[in-house]
């Protein structure tokens, strides 16, 4: 949160300044009227201020708050509550809804009006660079305490819909953790099925055709191997590993394999087997370079 002594440290605002806009307060005093007339003069020029103005306050109102801002910036007290009432000019000004960049242009009106203050008013060239450095330090101390209110406005605007995103993205984080560990519990059982079958087709090598049992066998134990790639995979997504394409070619090809093997055993004729076997082919060809891709982005990481 911020504090005075705090401002003060970053903008490097010393006794001494306050001391030289203190010796300012005579001169201010004798241009107070003016300096607050021309910046309302400036003020009324620009037509959405105008409109404001007439919206939220009357010109005479605003004219004497602007006179006891000018005071307060050479009165030497710049305390916590010097810093509570700029706070709470800078809430006025987002509460009328005046933009933010009419606030930076009426500081920079402000600042060349008293540094021509300063410069009729003070022959000696030393003199005016001490006194327009520590003007400068109190004017940017005003501005950024002002234009925060817009920042803090807006950080509360961002705040309920940051809370809202930040509880959307866990609540789908949670389901998509969810749906893998039911995905990994179901590739479990699957498995275990697979591994059954397995089983149940070594039986047929002694009780029924062998030929046809250890081709049946070997398509299964492809399957299982499929399995096992995909419950690896999806085991380390839980653990917040990298999603890995290269995983799901392989499955695919394995499975190309399987299906030519049970080709052959139903004896298909030649041009679904040629099919299948350029099938294979392309996908051979697919996982080489996905492969390729794959180390050539680990090797530049």
């Amino acid at each position: 949160m911020e504090n005075m002594a705090r401002l003060k440290e970053e903008y490097r605002f010393t006794e001494s300044d306050a001391q030289n806009l203190m010796d300012l307060l005579p001169v201010a005093e004798e241009y107070l009227n003016g300096l607050a007339g021309h910046f309302m003069e400036y003020l009324t020029e620009i037509p959405e201020a105008q409109s404001i103005i007439n919206q939220n306050s009357s010109k005479d109102r605003l004219e004497a708050f602007h006179r006891q801002w000018f005071r307060t910036l050479f009165q030497g007290q710049y305390d916590e509550e010097y810093l509570k009432n700029l706070k709470r000019i800078g809430q006025a000004h987002v509460r009328v809804g005046l933009p933010v960049h009419y606030v930076n242009a009426a500081m920079s009106h402000v600042r060349h009006a008293i540094q021509h203050m300063v410069h009729d008013t003070f022959s000696d060239r030393e003199q005016r660079r001490f006194y327009r450095e520590s003007v400068d330090k109190i004017l940017d101390l005003n501005l950024a305490v002002m234009t925060s209110s817009y920042r803090d406005e807006e950080m509360r605007k961002v705040f309920v819909s940051r809370s809202l995103e930040s509880w959307l993205i866990k609540l789908s984080e949670r389901f998509t953790y969810g749906l893998n560990l039911i995905l990994v519990l179901s590739l479990a059982g699957v498995s275990i099925g697979v591994m059954g079958l397995f089983i149940k087709d070594l039986t047929h090598l002694f009780t029924g055709n062998p030929e046809k049992a250890i081709f049946s066998a070997l398509g299964e134990m492809l399957i299982l191997w499929m399995m096992i790639e995909l419950l690896e995979n999806e085991i380390k997504n839980l653990k917040g590993g990298s999603f890995n394409i290269l995983v799901f070619v392989g499955v695919v090809v394995v499975a190309m394999v399987r299906e030519i093997l049970i080709s052959t055993l139903r004896h298909d004729d030649l041009k679904t087997q040629a099919f299948l076997t350029l099938t294979l082919l392309i996908l051979g060809i697919v996982y080489f370079l996905v492969s390729k891709a794959q180390k050539c982005s680990f090797t530049k990481e």
